[in-house]
């Protein structure tokens, strides 16, 4: 992969870590709505599970493709990659903080 394409590439996995983590919240913040209280250790259970789900997708998205090209080669192409990765979705954290901050 050219360099010229891993910069587009990073902000693609970036997006789609920050989509899937905000899709996760959203379920979250209103699953009492959906699933009611909690009267068993099933919600628990969910809850976790949804946790190492959500940590093997977002791993996958960060890291597969970096892995991917490290795999066949192409080590600093992989580092790049990973971060430019990190940079935009530590780009969007930002962005989210200045909401925060704005809509408070």
């Amino acid at each position: 992969m050219k360099t010229p394409k891993l910069l587009p590439q990073g902000l693609i996995n970036a997006l789609g870590t920050f989509i899937y983590t905000g899709a996760v919240a959203w379920l979250m913040f209103n699953g009492e709505q959906f699933f009611g209280k909690a009267t068993s250790f099933v919600m628990p259970l969910a809850l976790l599970l949804l946790f190492v789900v959500s940590a093997a997708v977002t791993g996958l998205l960060m890291v597969g493709k970096p892995i991917l090209l490290y795999l066949d080669g192409a080590k600093k192409e992989a580092v790049k990659l990973l971060f430019y990765t990190l940079s935009w979705l530590a780009l969007m954290m930002i962005v989210v903080f200045i909401v925060i901050l704005v809509i408070k």
